[in-house]
């Protein structure tokens, strides 16, 4: 054994040790070493990143699994890599160029795509640095990148293919359009926020009518109405039945508008009826191509007003709102403002408020690509834990939309779509084209536009393993084991990666996705940046460790919930690690040269006491269920596990009551328990090592319990045992029985002091009268721990016992416990105190008694608030019944 210094200091032994584990390559593995694969291909951060909670603990969930697997002996591969993240990256490059006084059009597109290239080179490694630091076993020997060569070819096959199968098209159609990053974004890409605004009541003159005669429209974007050609009204509403055939006067410009009617609009909403600006909203759009409508664009890509904007032409959108609405007013055209609540579409980079705008873009033609990624869902192919996410995933992809994938930027992979200026000709083409492939002509050029960054990702499961080369890594790995994500991606990625796989690789990429929740501050507000309310996870492990920041979020993380972090929440698990490494000193104090064969431990059930039986049982049912808990995803139920085998019942209970063995003479009993408390230890670490990693391998190696240059990473998972295996040491469920019914009669008498307020510390004398015979012996020869578990002076064990007078006791299975106070508290105090505090009890009971039985309280309050009450009003009758009997105990 190496001797443990007095306190753990993580920060040595966490960069000690993970360049250990780099040093001997122990977390790469690859086809030819065989066995059962377990695959995890990590959400590619983006290359722009720094780690934020949000990171750890989707990488902390991932290293917990391959850890697990990996020590369960599966060849076990996990894929880490970065994305190239388009818009984000294009726009930390132009924000250094600004700096500059440079634009990228001052570079021109290569030399602005090179600037790019080194950016990344000198900052694009934070984030994976930093994953490191938190100790994720990532097989980094394959380390990818979204714009590497390999997985830039997969890119081009994959759009030729759709190409060629008419699944991807160029067509004008609303778009959401970033006025910032002047770019088209997908659905997915706008985020919507819900806003207080306002609808805009407006009148427009009806031509051909009755003098003075006008509708009203309703809208919450009037500066859009420079651009409308229409309105609308729903066929069925009779109040304007005699509308159609008239023509409408567009305020402030003058055109006339046509009367058009279409089911889609809602005769509820506003007046029932609404203008219609086919350029500018997707569902007018829609209403434009079935009425055969014009379209008229009236802003420009950078969200000013565009000359078909008349006199508003040059003014930002949101000013020339606010002058179409003065403008309407002072004409007496503003019907009504009306206060309204509505989501409005956001950048999800630069927060932008997007623009739905027509625009000439690429699509992929989703609904054939949806079915058989609906299919698998619905057959158990796919596995999304927890299920309820499996409805969110369902109903967006039965209402799927074609997705838009072309980006108005530089950084990126360019569309691989060639023109041919002297033939008209159109194509897709994996490699670089250099003449035309209809009539021979260099008079070509490249489509300008690159791919959505999520074009690349959703190859990421087997791109990353060569194809669309089939190697032998590929063939092994794929279809992986799980994927870990974040519910707010499902759509981006998740169901994407499925539509992918299915279509390029005829099986789904991976057999579960693990939706874990979101992390919130301790007052339930999301954490990012942008609320001021984010935490650096490295200040957080400089402070307490990497180890205790992943064990404090796997302790919080219930199943697909989101969960709250609190920074004194994170020391519970430094707590922890102090916990293990106390134990594992007072192993070493007992004697720091004892060895165990932790795989093959020698147990003399003569020499095995019922505290090592049960310990030894404890140790068999953490095993089984910590194993469950994972193979379920229960993750904080696997951490709750460990964490009360050590803290509790290896500390607590075992630990404490072996002192009354090693403070006694009985070297053959010392040597035994030493075996018992090494072998549940061990298997502790073990245990624990997937969710803390450093401690574990820093306690394994300085106790010894592997050969020279192992690590616990690579050891056997622990499997339990069966009951008729136990029970060859004795391990009974008559012993495990006795061992709760003991520990019940220790808590008694703890609990017997400081109901009366004697110090803990205070040793009294106890009578213990066994309920029958077959206990006097047990506890006799238990007499030792006792004494040291219950603090005592002394423990008389008597069936005969009856007392004088009235004493304190508790009554409980294995008998009854007393302890005489005589001389120890003056019993008349004791008595006035403890009448006091009934007398405040039975008030508080009274009142909570005559507000749960107001039936206006409980017609009124909400379910949750009854709840409460009646739960505190029990608390508060136990404890007034629990006092009653201590005051008959001293009367």
């Amino acid at each position: 054994m190496k001797e443990l210094s007095k306190a753990y200091e993580s920060k040595d032994v966490e960069a000690k040790w993970y360049q250990a584990w780099m040093d001997a390559n122990a977390f790469h593995s690859d086809a030819s070493k065989g066995g059962e694969p377990y695959c995890v291909v990590i959400p590619p951060p983006n290359v722009t990143g720094i780690l934020h909670v949000g990171h750890v603990l989707n990488n902390t969930i991932q290293d917990i699994l391959v850890r697990w697997r990996r020590m369960q002996g599966r060849n076990v591969v996990w894929m880490p890599g970065t994305d190239h993240a388009g818009i984000a990256t294009q726009n930390k490059v132009e924000q250094a160029l600004k700096e500059e006084g440079k634009t990228r059009d001052d570079l021109g597109r290569d030399a602005f795509i090179e600037r790019v290239w080194t950016w990344r080179e000198e900052y694009g490694g934070t984030i994976i640095n930093q994953l490191k630091r938190l100790g994720a076993s990532c097989d980094w020997e394959r380390e990818c990148f979204t714009m590497d060569p390999g997985l830039s070819a997969a890119v081009t096959d994959v759009f030729v293919q759709l190409y060629e199968k008419d699944l991807i098209y160029r067509g004008n159609r609303i778009i959401n359009w970033c006025p910032r990053c002047q770019t088209a974004l997908s659905d997915e890409e706008s985020k919507g926020e819900d806003r207080k605004g306002h609808l805009w009541h407006i009148k427009y003159p009806v031509s051909g009518g009755v003098e003075g005669e006008f509708i009203t429209v309703a809208t919450t974007r009037p500066e859009t109405m420079l651009g409308d050609v229409a309105v609308a009204m729903n066929p069925a509403d009779e109040r304007y039945a005699d509308l159609p055939g008239k023509t409408i006067t567009l305020p402030l410009v003058g055109r006339e508008l046509v009367v058009i009617q279409d089911d889609y609009v809602d005769k509820e909403f506003g007046t029932g009826l609404v203008k219609v600006t086919p350029a500018h909203d997707p569902n007018d759009f829609e209403m434009g191509q079935r009425h055969n409508l014009e379209s008229i664009d009236v802003m420009n890509e950078d969200g000013t007003m565009g000359e078909r904007a008349g006199e508003y032409a040059g003014m930002d959108r949101f000013a020339c709102r606010k002058k179409v609405v003065a403008d309407l007013e002072e004409l007496g055209l503003l019907a009504e403002i009306e206060g309204h609540s509505h989501a409005v579409g956001q950048c999800y980079r630069c927060k932008t408020i997007v623009e739905p705008r027509l625009s000439l873009q690429w699509f992929v033609r989703m609904e054939p690509l949806a079915q058989p990624a609906i299919d698998c869902v619905k057959d158990g192919r796919l596995n999304i834990v927890p299920d309820r996410w499996s409805n969110t995933y369902l109903e967006w992809m039965e209402n799927i939309r074609d997705w838009c994938i072309s980006r108005q930027i530089w950084w990126g992979h360019r569309i691989p779509v060639y023109y041919c200026d002297a033939c008209d000709h159109q194509w897709a083409a994996r490699e670089t084209a250099s003449v035309c492939a209809s009539c021979s002509s260099a008079d070509i050029r490249q489509d300008e536009d690159v791919l959505d960054t999520w074009f690349s990702s959703w190859l990421w499961p087997f791109s990353t393993f060569g194809w669309p080369e089939e190697t032998d890594d590929l063939n092994f790995y794929y279809p992986g084991g799980t994927l870990v994500t974040g519910f707010d991606i499902i759509f981006f990625w998740v169901a994407r990666m499925v539509m992918a796989g299915l279509e390029f690789r005829g099986e789904v990429p991976f057999k579960d996705v693990y939706i874990h929740g979101i992390v919130r501050d301790d007052k339930g507000t999301k954490i990012s940046k942008q609320l001021g309310n984010f935490v650096d996870p490295i200040e957080y492990m400089d402070e307490y460790s990497a180890d205790a920041l992943r064990f404090s979020l796997m302790m919080i993380l219930a199943l697909g919930h989101d969960l709250k972090l609190p920074k004194d929440q994170i020391e519970v698990g430094r707590n922890f690690g102090t916990k293990l490494w106390n134990a594992a000193r007072f192993m070493q104090m007992q004697d720091n040269s004892f060895v165990v064969d932790i795989e093959n431990p020698v147990f003399d059930p003569a020499l095995l006491s019922s505290e090592d039986k049960s310990i030894i049982y404890e140790m068999n049912q953490s095993i089984q269920a910590c194993t469950e808990h994972l193979e379920r995803y229960r993750f904080n139920d696997y951490a709750r596990e460990v964490y009360d085998l050590v803290w509790h019942r290896l500390c607590d209970w075992y630990v404490e009551y072996s002192k009354s063995v090693f403070y006694g003479d009985d070297d053959s009993r010392k040597k035994q328990v030493l075996t018992v408390m090494h072998v549940v230890f061990a298997n502790s670490l073990k245990l624990l090592h997937p969710v803390m990693p450093f401690i574990t391998e820093e306690l394994w190696q300085s106790m010894g319990y592997g050969a020279e240059g192992d690590f616990i990473m690579l050891e056997r998972w622990p499997e339990s045992q069966e009951m008729t295996a136990l029970a060859a040491f004795g391990i009974t469920e008559d012993v495990l029985a006795y061992v709760q019914d003991k520990h019940a009669v220790i808590r008694a008498g703890r609990m017997l002091k400081a109901d009366l307020n004697i110090q803990a510390a205070k040793k009294m004398a106890y009578i213990i009268k066994p309920e029958n015979e077959a206990h006097v012996s047990l506890l006799s020869e238990d007499e030792p721990s006792l004494m040291m578990l219950m603090r005592a002076e002394s423990i008389i064990v008597d069936p005969a016992f009856s007392p004088e007078a009235a004493m304190p006791s508790a009554v409980l299975r294995l008998g009854t416990v007393y302890m005489p106070v005589d001389g120890v508290i003056d019993v008349a105090e004791e008595l006035g105190r403890l009448t006091k505090q009934l007398d405040k009890l039975s008030g508080e009971l009274k009142k909570f008694d005559g507000k749960l039985s107001n039936p206006q309280f409980v017609e009124k309050a909400p379910e949750e608030v009854i709840a409460q009450q009646r739960e505190r009003r029990d608390e508060i009758a136990s404890e007034a019944e629990k006092v009653s009997e201590l005051i008959k105990a001293l009367s």
